[in-house]
């Protein structure tokens, strides 16, 4: 973009899971099944508490992901039939984290295009939080590898994570913008790592990845969808 308006913008970063291609609605249709599996030992709003209870207790051991989720599902399954759920439920549910990690990938409208368009003007970084084979996967899959300048996998989304990853690709943070579907791992820890944030909502956001909106922030902006991206960029870089 043009250089008039003082520092010019470089780095625009890009988070992938519901920012980039579908992913928190195949948890939910596989939590779903979950219910349906367990309907005999508990009722389904008793059961999404007792598993997300599982999920916010075990993302210190086993990350973000499927994984996670899966032995999450597990754990609740053993926990609310008091240890008698049947094999046939654990290899199921074992089953269903194996269907999510060979899911098709599903690009959001306008991704590709919009990456194809802003690639030439800007260097480009994907980061992802989950399971580095996962996330590998999905990545190699989607076909949009490609576009990225450089790509960082890693297990939590905070300042610290942010600093770290800017301090090791040489980007300003004042030249930077992350994008992202999460205003809690997107948009506040860029910015408080004194990067640009925009939130572009999916509709269908993990309830551990809540958080309010700093709509007050001047580095802050919401979109209504990816394409609106391009227009975003001019307007940060006229604020420059």
């Amino acid at each position: 973009m043009s250089g008039k308006y003082g520092r010019k913008l470089k780095t625009i970063a890009f988070d992938a899971d519901d920012t980039l291609w579908q992913n928190e609605s195949f948890f939910r249709l596989t939590q779903d099944r979950f219910a349906e599996l367990l309907k005999d030992y508990a009722e389904a709003d008793h059961l999404e508490d007792r598993l997300l209870a599982a999920e916010r207790r075990n993302i210190g051991h086993y990350g973000f992901g499927v994984k996670g989720f899966t032995l999450s599902m597990i754990e609740t399954a053993i926990e609310v039939t008091e240890e008698r759920v049947p094999a046939r439920v654990i290899r199921e549910l074992i089953e269903a984290g194996q269907d999510m990690l060979a899911h098709p990938i599903h690009l959001l409208d306008g991704v590709q295009d919009v990456l194809k368009a802003i690639a030439p003007d800007y260097n480009l970084m994907l980061i992802t939080k989950g399971d580095l084979l996962d996330q590998e996967r999905k990545l190699a899959q989607s076909g949009l590898g490609d576009f990225f300048d450089a790509a960082e996998i890693v297990s939590d989304k905070n300042t610290q994570t942010y600093g770290d990853i800017f301090q090791r690709h040489g980007c300003d943070p004042a030249e930077t913008v992350m994008i992202g579907n999460s205003v809690k791992s997107d948009v506040i820890p860029p910015i408080e790592a004194g990067a640009w944030g925009i939130w572009i909502p999916y509709g269908v956001t993990w309830a551990l990845e809540e958080a309010e909106s700093p709509t007050h922030h001047p580095c802050y902006l919401e979109l209504h969808c990816m394409t609106e991206l391009p227009q975003a960029l001019r307007t940060i870089q006229a604020k420059q």
